[in-house]
């Protein structure tokens, strides 16, 4: 199975970032900075690529946001010089519970809340010619734990193709303060609420199965060798792929020569 990354990881993440930054003729990039561990890489990531003066972050708490989030991501954007923007989304998620009553608590605090930040990210974005970079990591990305044109919506993924237990090594690696890097992860989508909670697996058991996935062993080889439970290890596969329609394109029918996103990539 897959082993850790590289160690000069860094190196090619520095490069990806800057040369993308680059090709696209952009004046900067723009981060949204929770408070945690996936955001504040990233963050680190492009101020060593383009340099603190190009690197925008934004802070979009919630009425469920934790106020240790607000002092670390505070904290954090100063230790790195970058410009912070704060902006409550609590007012705009009243809006949309009042509009539609019979929202769901997960559907408000999970898909629209994030949609609600990619929509501010983009404002920005857009207004000052900057990249959104996601801060997806490879564990969520494969169990499908982020919102379709939520936080899921970038132009680029830096961390995309790093396990949770892979940034969490780079993290401390590059100097990201333990405060951020030991808090237990969480969306603060209500009180209380961790990723691993709602996934249902520890990340060390997460990505030991995940890795297994990604080097095509059967579940029950997978489970022999990282001593996980084969109901965990089923739980899983049947995560990763009802999630598999968040890692497409739409899809689209085949009538013409080329078709985008079948025999058209560019």
């Amino acid at each position: 199975m897959r082993q850790g990354p590289r160690d000069d990881i860094e190196l090619v993440l520095i490069d990806f970032i800057r040369q993308k930054v680059e090709d696209s003729g952009a004046a900067g990039v723009i981060v949204g900075l929770s408070g945690g561990v996936d955001s504040a890489l990233v963050t680190k990531l492009c101020v060593m690529a383009v340099g603190a003066e190009r690197v925008k972050n934004v802070f979009l708490p919630s009425a469920s946001t934790p106020e240790q989030d607000r002092k670390d991501a505070r904290a954090f954007s100063k230790l790195l010089g970058t410009e912070l923007v704060e902006m409550d989304i609590s007012p705009m998620v009243d809006r949309f519970k009042a509009s539609l009553p019979e929202m769901e608590r997960r559907e408000l605090c999970g898909n629209v809340m994030a949609r609600i930040r990619m929509t501010i990210i983009y404002h920005y974005a857009r207004k000052e010619g900057r990249l959104v970079m996601g801060t997806g990591n490879k564990s969520e990305l494969l169990m499908g734990y982020f919102t379709k044109f939520g936080d899921g919506g970038c132009d680029l993924l830096p961390i995309g193709d790093l396990y949770k237990t892979e940034v969490w090594e780079l993290a401390r690696k590059l100097g990201v303060p333990p405060y951020i890097v030991d808090k237990a992860p969480s969306a603060g989508l209500w009180p209380g609420q961790t990723d691993e909670g709602e996934m249902g697996v520890r990340y060390d058991c997460l990505d030991k199965v995940l890795k297994g996935i990604e080097a095509g062993l059967p579940l029950d080889e997978i489970s022999r060798r990282t001593g996980v439970e084969l109901r965990t290890v089923e739980m899983i596969w049947e995560k990763h792929l009802a999630s598999v329609h968040k890692r497409k394109m739409p899809l689209i029918p085949k009538v013409g020569m080329r078709t985008i996103g079948l025999d058209w990539r560019e």
